[in-house]
């Protein structure tokens, strides 16, 4: 069941970023549309907390939850900065190493055993998530030093939120604590960010938000059961192959052409899967 947790978390995860990619051609802000998931996604998760009850707001959870959600928001605003500084065919790749600090301090940190064949696995899908969004000749430098610094940024903040999420699993925190304060915190921290930035305001970004935030509780509350009930090192990797669904729908809503390297990419990355299942 875990796997399967982590397997939605990769779809929804996917599907938001490809709701992300749809909205960049749209004219839409990327600030106000992660300020509308998080803020749309907070208020569900304590109306949701408020009503059913059985858990408490402690310290050590909305220290947590917090710095978990403004760690998303940064890595994510990063992100979208080293797009506009450098190439796009090298930026995703970079930054989807990230997994590789979490999953090593699932091992070191965590004390998780991994068998030879898992460890065949974990290299395979996470060598595929960087294949499959490798594109190569599309794109220039603009920018060296800023565009190396926002990928650095970037891989910091998705590194350090994998940590803590195991973390939090680790400490048994309850999952729907953690959700209302990184929700909470990472609101706050993008309605700052939206006040220094002074971008316009639109309706639409709104009712993009709303659907973003109410994906994106499912997909967290999948990632926290998976990380709970089975082994992280394993559930990282599936997480990062959200990518494939973002290819995948290029492919079937945009009509983008899928490359040979992104069919092996595809194929490699499944055969990652079936293998640290064996």
């Amino acid at each position: 069941m875990w796997v399967a947790a982590a397997i939605v978390t990769m779809l929804s995860f996917g599907t938001n970023n490809t709701i992300f990619k749809w909205s960049s051609g749209k004219g839409l802000s990327k600030l106000h549309l992660q300020f509308f998931f998080y803020i749309t996604a907070f208020l569900l998760t304590l109306c949701y907390g408020f009503f059913s009850g059985g858990f408490h707001l402690g310290i050590y959870g909305i220290f947590l939850g917090s710095l978990i959600g403004i760690l998303n928001a940064n890595g994510n605003i990063q992100m979208a900065k080293a797009f506009e500084a450098g190439p796009a065919s090298l930026t995703s790749p970079l930054v989807g190493t990230n997994a590789i600090f979490p999953i090593l301090s699932a091992g070191i940190i965590f004390q998780e055993h991994i068998a030879v064949l898992q460890w065949v696995g974990i290299v395979f899908m996470l060598g595929s998530a960087v294949v499959i969004q490798y594109s190569p000749g599309s794109g220039h430098f603009v920018n060296y030093r800023p565009w190396i610094s926002r990928i650095i940024f970037s891989i910091m903040s998705f590194g350090l939120l994998g940590i803590l999420m195991k973390t939090t699993a680790f400490l048994h925190i309850h999952s729907l604590e953690i959700l209302i304060s990184m929700y909470g915190g990472g609101a706050v921290y993008l309605a700052v960010f939206s006040l220094i930035n002074k971008e316009k305001w639109q309706k639409s970004e709104g009712n993009v938000g709303a659907l973003v935030g109410v994906l994106s509780i499912i997909g967290y509350s999948s990632y926290f059961y998976a990380l709970q009930s089975g082994t992280a090192s394993i559930v990282f990797p599936i997480v990062s192959l959200n990518c494939l669904v973002v290819i995948l729908a290029g492919f079937i809503l945009f009509h983008e052409k899928l490359k040979s390297y992104q069919m092996i990419g595809v194929l490699t990355a499944l055969l990652g899967i079936i293998l640290t299942k064996i």
